[in-house]
């Protein structure tokens, strides 16, 4: 019996020597979304890092690692224990200066983790994680401590090992300059490393978009496929090292949005919410609007950047351009090619821009006079070839310049596939040249139109002079790509990935499709889609990018003239990636209402519920529709205008041409 009674005890003691042995191996925290629906688990797996989520109870990633590889150190993130976790909510709503939204509600539930290693270094890592109600975000923080000062990134060892997904639509990284490319469309396993946003459609049905938030002195995530899961690849230094950083650091957030349908990622504003709030204490001169420029007519090669007799920048020139503006009700004029630099191969030798002074052929002082007195905003271009260190040491100067001048706005530029021909855009080093840019600009009351950017991450929360980019393959693709131009359903993609990075200056509104100097490229939509982008894709400052010519007399400029650049509420009414999307947004400024329909190669008809509209009110509806015969290909310009009573009882039927679009305007009827 006594003999029976120490193998018990030994059992027992055995057992409980293994519990606490499991407990240390497998701790664990958690925490769920307000709503309850989304939630994030945290692990140590034989001393790794791992994180897991599901959304109504659906697993969205499945066990995935986290942590870095330093240079000249072990790994951070292994051999790893918990030692402390606190959790906060917050709930709160803050106002847009300008945008999509004036009013976002920001609410979420964090956890705050902090691990130290098994071993005699003890080195510590804290992780924060923030669930919202359509998403995760999360960020690293190596906390300041005595074995860890100065310390080199090599890669991160972030994975997502995703639930089963359905389809993803991408770019590549590398392969595509300034994000300037036509998105794919395929399985995970056929893509190339990739930039974010991605985009991906899960077996489920639910939709998936994976980015990242307050990218600061930091380097791009891009993300590739392996092992059934998404890895991590940070955008190098030339000199092959990704981040240089010191103890007290803290990395971007990296985020995860999940919606329903794919119209709801685009109305997400995790992003925003995840940067800092605004820093710019007088903000009336952060102005919106909309422009025309000494620009398209370059890309159609009848003016010239460069100096000669087709040369585009002069003062005549430009003094037509700010009349038209100031008829129409324009704020604002872009001049491109007005400065010393653009002689020659300019985009080799960035180096010789001269950003105080301009050609003879331009007096800027003259042309700033002559816009102030019609109320018309000169817009400033910087052009630097990528010579950034040229760029920086004429920075401040060239701002003042500006400002002395009164011009507010500048469209930056940077067309080389290496800054300083060394150093990737979206590298540690152009994302801080990017910032300084910014940071720059604000203290001269300039806005930045930045052109070959880094991929937006929020950033114009903090700083809203950044106002808008390019970053993607805009409408200048269709004057002289070598493929002929911006295919139908390129439109009908960039909402639900480029576009959900931020603002993008896509410079549509082109009514003269094609042209002559090179035959095989033109505009593949129709006259009425060219309106109704002016709906679905965002920007505050939004250009009219034709010759002011092929405006004249035309019924359907009247759309481009009056519709807003700042929102009250945007919602995706209907859509489908690739194929159609049907975005209305309502006017800050008015009781007005927008509505933008357009679609790909095909036709398509739709029936859409007008019950975003005011119950109280009747609306007249002012219709720029495909006309019966239009078609992107033969027959562009065929367009219809029409009127008609509506309300929000109404179901309107709306019927687009192969490549087409509708734009509406819904006016109060007093």
């Amino acid at each position: 019996m006594k003999k029976n009674i120490k193998y018990f005890i030994l059992f027992f003691l055995l057992s409980a020597l293994n519990l606490i042995a499991c407990k240390k191996e497998m701790q664990h925290e958690s925490i769920i979304s307000p709503n309850g629906k989304i939630k994030l688990l945290i692990q140590i797996q034989n001393g790794n890092i791992q994180y897991s989520l599901t959304s109504e109870n659906e697993i969205v990633i499945k066990p995935s690692k986290l942590g870095f590889r330093l240079k000249n150190m072990d790994d951070l993130g292994t051999n790893m224990k918990m030692i402390k976790a606190y959790q906060k909510s917050v709930n709160e709503t803050w106002e847009q200066i300008w945008g999509e939204r004036r009013l976002v509600e920001n609410r979420y539930n964090e956890l705050v983790v902090e691990f130290q290693e098994h071993n005699k270094d003890k080195r510590k890592l804290m992780l924060f994680f923030r669930v919202f109600d359509d998403g995760l975000a999360f960020r690293y923080h190596i906390p300041k401590q005595k074995n860890m000062s100065d310390l080199t990134i090599l890669e991160e060892l972030t994975q997502y090992n995703l639930a089963t997904v359905k389809e993803a639509w991408w770019i590549s990284a590398y392969k595509t300059n300034f994000y300037e490319g036509l998105y794919q469309n395929t399985p995970l396993s056929q893509m190339d490393t990739v930039s974010t946003p991605l985009t991906l459609e899960m077996e489920n049905g639910k939709f998936v978009a994976i980015h990242e938030a307050n990218l600061t002195n930091y380097a791009a995530q891009n993300l590739y496929f392996k092992e059934n899961g998404l890895h991590v690849d940070l955008t190098p230094m030339s000199t092959g090292e990704k981040v240089f950083a010191k103890a007290g650091m803290y990395s971007p957030w990296q985020t995860v949005t999940i919606a329903g349908k794919a119209g709801d990622l685009i109305t997400s504003y995790m992003s925003l919410n995840l940067n800092d709030p605004n820093q710019i204490k007088d903000i009336s001169w952060l102005k919106t609007g909309k422009y025309i420029g000494i620009w398209w007519s370059m890309h159609k090669e009848i003016h010239t950047w460069g100096q000669g007799e087709k040369h585009g920048a002069t003062t005549e020139n430009a003094k037509k351009y700010i009349d038209f503006a100031a008829e129409n009700g324009f704020t604002g004029v872009l001049i491109e090619g007005w400065n010393y630099g653009w002689d020659g191969d300019w985009v080799a030798n960035g180096h010789l821009f001269n950003f105080l002074k301009p050609y003879p052929d331009f007096d800027i002082e003259e042309i700033t006079k002559y816009a102030a007195a019609k109320n018309i905003q000169l817009i400033g271009h910087h052009e630097t070839g990528g010579a950034t260190e040229n760029y920086e040491r004429q920075m401040e100067d060239a701002f003042a310049f500006y400002q002395k001048l009164g011009v507010s706005v500048v469209k930056t530029g940077y067309v080389t596939s290496k800054l300083d021909k060394k150093e990737l855009h979206s590298s540690q080093y152009g994302i801080n040249h990017y910032r300084k840019v910014i940071e720059t600009a604000a203290k001269y009351h300039i806005i930045i139109d930045n052109h070959e950017p880094a991929m937006p991450t929020g950033l114009c929360r903090t700083f809203p002079n950044l106002m808008t980019q390019e970053g993607v393959r805009g409408q200048e693709y269709d004057a002289w790509s070598a493929d002929g131009g911006n295919p139908p359903q390129h439109t009908v993609i960039v909402p639900f990935t480029r576009g959900l990075a931020g603002s993008m200056d896509f410079t549509f509104g082109t009514f003269d499709f094609s042209n002559p100097a090179k035959p095989n490229t033109r505009v593949q939509t129709t006259i009425a889609k060219q309106l109704a982008l002016y709906v679905v894709i965002y920007s505050p400052l939004q250009m009219a990018s034709d010759l002011p010519e092929n405006y004249l007399g035309k019924k359907e400029f009247d759309f481009i003239k009056i519709v807003p650049t700042n929102w009250f509420e945007t919602r995706i009414l209907d859509a489908k990636i690739g194929d159609f999307i049907v975005t209305a947004r309502k006017d800050r400024n008015s009781e007005e209402w927008y509505l933008g329909a357009i679609t790909d190669e095909n036709t398509r008809e739709l029936n859409i519920n007008l019950d975003f509209l005011s119950k109280e009110i009747k609306y007249k509806a002012k219709i720029y529709k495909d006309g019966a015969k239009a078609d992107w290909k033969t027959n562009p310009t065929d367009f219809e205008y029409i009127e008609k009573e509506v309300s929000a009882n109404d179901i309107l039927n709306i019927q687009l041409a192969k490549g087409g679009g509708q734009a509406i305007r819904f006016v109060p009827i007093p």
